[in-house]
């Protein structure tokens, strides 16, 4: 038994009983209410030891609470909970002086373990942060497990100066992160300076990171600013991290070790003073192991790692982000939104995704500027999906991702007669010989389709799940690249 006292606010009586038995049979003293007024009014009168606290009540909004509980009780831990899933929650939550912030639904097991850190910890009062009421919303969407993880990290990267390294798949929505990280940090009213290392000659990046002097190199005018210059209290975005040649790394580093750089050509040190955000869709320690990319420097940046998921992780989300899509290309063209049928998004919800969010913005560009209809329909997201099969996103045999079953045939039957069957008459032994052709990499195709499932396999074949067993072990397929 423990003499601590939790005060629980929450407007659903389920969720309150659930919480007040979890943390009786801990062994605390529990108070409910299911408004913010019996809230406030304990913590004035000085009760309780920890608060939980949903943020939509019937008489206020918890978030609200939470500058004024601060005030008069800095030291009163604070956990908010909230199904209202959104980073500007998660930001709002963590500047308000909240202790963790959990999106609901939650794990109890997590609850209890952030409940009793919370109770342990030591307070500091000057870690509150300052209540921002201007805040508008953020330029990331996703109420999704996998993007909750990602809010609530970013909450407490936002008022810091710590390196991240923000890795994930090509059109996850990396710089977007980053441009938030800054956007709402102490930083924000200094430049956010960006610069993609694969997209620059190799030869010039030194140069774009630090400048150079009149002379340096042949062509080299006059003086020009480097990219450190430019962001000079503010933030710098190096993308694709991995693309930065070794020289480049070594001079890199010794920013970072010493807080200077000197110009290409130049020989007075300069300070520098800016937040370092980097960014890369490659497997930085693989590089490491093949000599590309520097360890010391490696372990520089990667002080605090965060990893975007890529949209086949969080489907549940392509709603969301589709409405925010076409929300925004009809008020830049003066048009009606367009709403999106949910057999649409059921269907949108088996594609694989390799492009990631990008590849879903430009679907809904390409739906709202060529359907005149109110409405997205299965019969459209699936004409749309075409476009994308047939262009480069191929595997590395070839095949195009997302292929069905029946062009898969298709494709197959093709390939074969184009090749064997150059006259009218059919040779004999068709049967086999086309059974030989294709069997195998049809298989390995509708296996990919179904992410290695056996079973779903089975039933787009209209084989018993034996059989295909049978025939992937006779055949020799890798059933792993599903």
């Amino acid at each position: 038994m423990t003499d601590k006292t939790l005060l629980i606010a929450d407007d659903d009586k389920a969720i309150r009983m659930v919480l007040s038995k979890t943390f009786e049979r801990e062994g605390y003293q529990v108070r409910l209410t299911g408004n913010a007024a019996t809230l406030w009014r304990w913590v004035s009168n000085g009760e309780g030891d920890l608060v939980i606290t949903d943020v939509v009540m019937p008489d206020e909004n918890g978030l609200d609470l939470l500058p004024r509980i601060k005030k008069i009780r800095p030291d009163l831990p604070v956990i908010v909970m909230s199904a209202q899933n959104t980073l500007l929650t998660a930001v709002k939550a963590t500047e308000r002086g909240a202790y963790e912030y959990l999106p609901k639904p939650f794990d109890l097991n997590e609850l209890k373990s952030v409940v009793v850190k919370a109770l342990a910890a030591k307070p500091n009062t000057a870690m509150i942060a300052k209540a921002q009421d201007d805040i508008e919303d953020l330029p990331l969407i996703g109420r999704s497990v996998a993007m909750q993880n990602v809010y609530r990290v970013m909450a407490r990267l936002m008022m810091t100066d710590l390196t991240v390294t923000i890795t994930g798949e090509s059109g996850t929505g990396k710089e977007l992160v980053a441009r938030a990280l800054h956007d709402f940090g102490k930083r924000k009213n200094r430049p956010f300076v960006a610069l993609n290392m694969a997209a620059i000659p190799r030869e010039l990046i030194e140069s774009e990171l630090f400048g150079h002097e009149k002379g340096a190199f042949t062509g080299a005018e006059s003086r020009t600013t480097g990219r450190f210059e430019q962001a000079q209290g503010g933030t710098l975005f190096l993308d694709e991290i991995g693309d930065m040649p070794l020289e480049a790394q070594t001079r890199l580093l010794r920013v970072l070790q010493e807080g200077e750089y000197t110009t290409v050509g130049g020989k007075k040190a300069i300070k520098t003073n800016v937040r370092i955000i980097c960014a890369t869709h490659r497997d930085l320690k693989s590089l490491i192991s093949q000599g590309l990319f520097r360890e010391d420097l490696f372990y520089r940046l990667n002080v605090v790692p965060l990893r975007i998921p890529p949209l086949r992780e969080r489907l549940e989300d392509i709603h969301d982000l589709m409405r925010q899509f076409l929300n925004n290309y009809a008020l830049e063209n003066g048009q009606v939104p367009k709403l999106v049928e949910t057999d649409a998004l059921d269907y949108l919800k088996q594609h694989n995704w390799p492009g990631n969010v990008r590849e879903l913005e430009n679907l809904c560009l390409r739906i709202a500027a060529l359907y005149v209809e109110d409405t997205v329909t299965l019969d459209i997201a699936r004409s749309e999906m075409v476009p994308l099969v047939a262009g480069d996103q191929t595997r590395e045999n070839g095949i195009p991702v997302n292929e069905t079953l029946q062009e898969s045939i298709n494709r197959h039957l093709k390939k074969y007669f184009d090749a064997h069957l150059p006259h009218d008459l059919p040779p004999s032994g068709l049967y086999s010989r086309l059974l030989r052709e294709f069997e195998k990499p049809l298989i390995e195709n509708t296996l990919a389709a179904t992410r290695g499932n056996q079973i779903k396999a089975a039933e787009l074949l209209g084989v018993n799940r034996n059989t295909l067993r049978k025939k992937i072990r006779d055949l020799d397929i890798d059933v792993r690249k599903g």
